[in-house]
């Protein structure tokens, strides 16, 4: 591992060393390459041995799960403790959490998995500490809290942020808008719908030859970096949705705080004083994107207690029934729609029809 680990820091000495301009780009994008291979060799070693997956044993259960990542001491454990009613050991000295404590909390009819981390320190992302095991659980999460101490916030997101990134995490992203595909001949064909300021084919070639691949056709539809494309090679990226929780705020003034309120993808609170977790629990609930479904049996009125809870990417009838049960679809007729999604209260809709938050459903089967 130790060889794995000194490549890479001879490339990031390298990088550092080497001026940033237009004749020495074609050289740094290959060393990007070579960062990118090697780091992945890093997460998932060639022998396919246990370091993948993920590093602590923890079910996933409810509708969405939520990672607390954070320096030791910043208070993670103490907001789960009373977001969830867990407790998670709570010290003054760090790494008082040694492996993932699980806890779960119901908020508008979701059930949400919250999982407090171990500390995650400096050169996580190449095995310092139990760092590969923390970002292994943390890349399947559905939202990912940063916690930070409010006195120190900017240094502490940065290191977190570039260890995340070193594992493939990319956070408040979207996956590059770049169109790539394998042939098995006709060379490199490269299509730029916008201009490029960094690549060009001579770039593209290059970063895909460290690769083996010389054949492919490559579709850039905005001004894209050599980081976005390698991102699209490589194929692993987790893109999620971050906040920033800036915790013990009891510790600053009004007029700090007003600051901090301007930083996007932020809260502010004190996990202690229990100050501001209105304030996240909404913002928790716009970044996982979640929307609720009320089943209603026929003749009777809807069930207002239970919801069926669906990703807003995977919002369709379909969806719905696979989520209450994988059978239902196989005798499905139709169903009846009350809500914003449609035009008529009720409308009957096919397994295609999109369902919008807190609309009813009512199941037709096939007799």
């Amino acid at each position: 591992m130790s060889t794995i680990l000194e490549k890479i820091a001879a490339i990031e000495a390298e990088m550092a060393r080497t001026q940033k301009n237009k004749a020495t780009a074609g050289h740094l994008g290959l060393l990007k390459a070579r960062l990118a291979k090697l780091r992945r060799e890093l997460i998932t070693p060639k022998g396919g041995g246990g370091a993948a997956g993920e590093g602590f044993d923890v079910a996933k259960t409810g509708d969405a799960r939520i990672g607390f990542v954070g320096f030791p001491s910043v208070g993670k454990s103490t907001l789960l403790t009373n977001l969830a009613g867990v407790y998670s050991e709570v010290a003054d000295y760090e790494f008082t959490t040694l492996t993932t404590v699980p806890g779960c909390i119901k908020y508008k009819g979701a059930k949400i998995q919250l999982l407090d981390l171990p500390g995650i320190i400096e050169g996580a992302k190449d095995g310092k500490g139990r760092g590969r095991q923390v970002v292994a659980v943390a890349r399947t999460c559905s939202l990912i809290f940063i916690v930070l101490d409010v006195l120190k916030p900017l240094q502490h997101k940065r290191i977190i942020e570039r260890e995340l990134e070193g594992f493939g995490l990319r956070l408040n992203k979207k996956p590059p808008n770049i169109g790539f595909r394998k042939r098995d001949k006709g060379g490199i064909n490269l299509q730029c719908l916008v201009q490029q300021s960094e690549l060009d084919l001579e770039m593209v070639r290059s970063i895909l030859s460290e690769y083996k691949i010389f054949n492919a056709d490559v579709t850039l539809r905005y001004d894209a970096s050599t980081d976005d494309l390698i991102d699209v090679i490589e194929g692993n990226r987790v893109y999620v949705p971050c906040i920033y929780i800036l915790n013990k705020i009891d510790q600053i003034s009004v007029e700090e705080l007003n600051i901090i309120y301007k930083i996007p993808h932020c809260v502010p609170l004190s996990a202690h004083h229990k100050w501001n977790f209105d304030d996240l629990l909404e913002k928790m609930w716009d970044y996982l994107q979640l929307i609720r479904i009320y089943t209603k049996p026929k003749g009777q009125l809807p069930d207002y207690e239970a919801p069926v809870v669906l990703q807003n990417d995977k919002c369709n009838v379909e969806d719905f029934c696979n989520k209450l049960h994988r059978s239902i679809i196989k005798e499905f007729k139709y169903a009846l729609v009350w809500g914003s999604s449609v035009k008529h209260q009720p409308q009957k809709v096919g397994k295609d029809h999109f369902l919008h938050d807190e609309d009813v459903v009512q199941i037709v089967k096939r007799v």
